[in-house]
């Protein structure tokens, strides 16, 4: 009886490397020697899930839970599920000489966002070469805060692990309470967010700033990213300050120089990255409701974060107003944007709302927690952003289930996931106009 092979598209190829991926880091989690006592299959997964989809969720403490090789099987999974498994597939294949096949280029396409297969190996070489350099930079500037107090041993592990996660924007800590005893501390502030900024704006932005150096030469998209993602910062820095700045639970009880620190660090954070240096589940409501609008937006498309992505919030933005202005075209820069690219900006977002709003119903039926600690929770895994108001640990099996599923449909993407389940159909059949009324 011969076996008839289905065939899959990129998307579908994708989504089941990483099911692969994810299941495979579960299973060298539970290994009896990767933790010092004993944790269910549930959690196995959940840890393996929020490492491999760089999220930072976690329902015990890292720290004291998994031996060194835990530890470093949790590293694994963050660097390459940051960087993407096709990255590195890639990677290998050019290290052994071998050609990388069309049907490996459209992988490597999708995995990274790009808009055509052409230049996708150099991205991929350039990719690797320039994050691991940003994060040998990283390692060196932690290790003179980690080194002197930890030692040499210790002192450079630490600094390995939390620049490779504050680089692939997964916000595990070795810490139990993240980093709340740098609050103040401006070389942690600083190498901390960088990290997290240069692995959050997107690797074409990199590789683009590279080649060209100079601001009026860089691409439409790299334009946009770099001044879209000073302002989001600049107005959730000031945001969190004034919000915060009396609340003794949080910045009030703070020096102000060490209150500015907080607000600087807390404003980049919540977009993506998951680490914390004050405790978000003391913070008013009116906080906590903004970093949920931040996290939803998540940062740059074509990086280790998730989100609907900042270019797509941009791209509604000048959508919406070019309707009231009465434009038939929206124009970004001189540029004029396809209506191909605002129908895909609408698409994620609406099919986004649609699942945040799905898990978020099937939480509050199964869940003995709070409203907004909820919402919180699920738009966090969404945005594979990692912070929590301290509820992970309370959920149950049901729970803990569906924020997996909403980890690994923040990391796959939206249209990626819907193109996976979806058959595409093509058709050049024309129907007459008809009119709806909306509004």
């Amino acid at each position: 009886m011969l076996i008839r092979t289905v065939p899959l598209s990129p998307p579908q190829i994708l989504a089941v490397l990483f099911l692969v991926f994810m299941f495979t880091g579960a299973l060298l989690l539970k290994l009896p020697f990767s933790t010092v006592k004993p944790i269910s299959w549930i959690d196995s997964f959940f840890l393996a899930t929020s490492a491999a989809t760089v999220t930072g969720l976690v329902p015990l403490d890292p720290g004291t839970t998994f031996s060194l090789f835990g530890e470093i099987v949790i590293l694994c999974l963050i660097q390459m599920g940051g960087l993407g498994l096709m990255s590195f597939a890639a990677l290998v294949v050019i290290m052994l000489g071998k050609k990388v096949s069309i049907k490996q280029r459209k992988l490597m396409q999708e995995s990274l966002n790009q808009p055509s297969i052409g230049g996708v190996i150099r991205l991929v070489r350039n990719l690797v070469i320039f994050s691991l350099s940003i994060q040998f930079i990283g390692v060196v500037f932690l290790c003179f805060r980690f080194v002197p107090e930890m030692g040499w041993n210790k002192g450079i592990y630490y600094s390995i692990y939390h620049t490779i996660s504050a680089y692939n924007n997964a916000g595990f800590a070795l810490w139990p309470d993240s980093l709340t005893r740098y609050v103040g501390d401006p070389l942690v502030n600083i190498v901390i967010t960088f990290l997290i900024m240069t692995g959050g704006i997107g690797f074409t932005v990199l590789v683009d700033v590279w080649m060209h150096r100079q601001f009026k030469q860089l691409s439409l998209h790299s334009r946009v990213m770099i001044i879209g993602t000073f302002l989001i910062n600049l107005i959730a820095i000031f945001c969190i300050l004034a919000l915060e700045f009396h609340n003794p639970n949080t910045l009030g009880s703070l020096p102000l120089s060490d209150k500015l620190w907080a607000a600087y660090f807390q404003g980049i954070s919540p977009r993506t990255a998951g680490f914390n240096t004050i405790d978000i589940g003391q913070m008013k409501d009116s906080s906590i409701l903004f970093i949920i609008m931040l996290m939803f937006i998540g940062a740059g498309s074509g990086s280790t974060a998730g989100g609907i992505k900042l270019t797509t919030l941009i791209v509604i933005i000048y959508a919406v107003t070019a309707f009231l202005k009465g434009k038939n075209e929206m124009v970004i820069s001189n540029r004029t944007i396809r209506n191909e690219v605002v129908m895909r900006a609408l698409a994620i977002t609406t099919i986004s709302i649609l699942f945040i709003f799905f898990a978020f119903f099937i939480l509050t039926i199964t869940q003995k927690i709070s409203f907004i600690k909820i919402f919180f929770e699920v738009v966090s895994a969404f945005g594979t952003v990692g912070l929590s108001m301290g509820i992970t640990a309370e959920l149950n099996h049901i729970g803990k289930l569906v924020i997996i599923i909403v980890m690994l449909f923040g990391k796959i993407g939206p249209l990626t996931m819907a193109f996976s389940l979806a058959k595409a159909s093509k058709t050049n059949i024309r129907y007459p106009d008809g009119d709806l009324f909306t509004g």
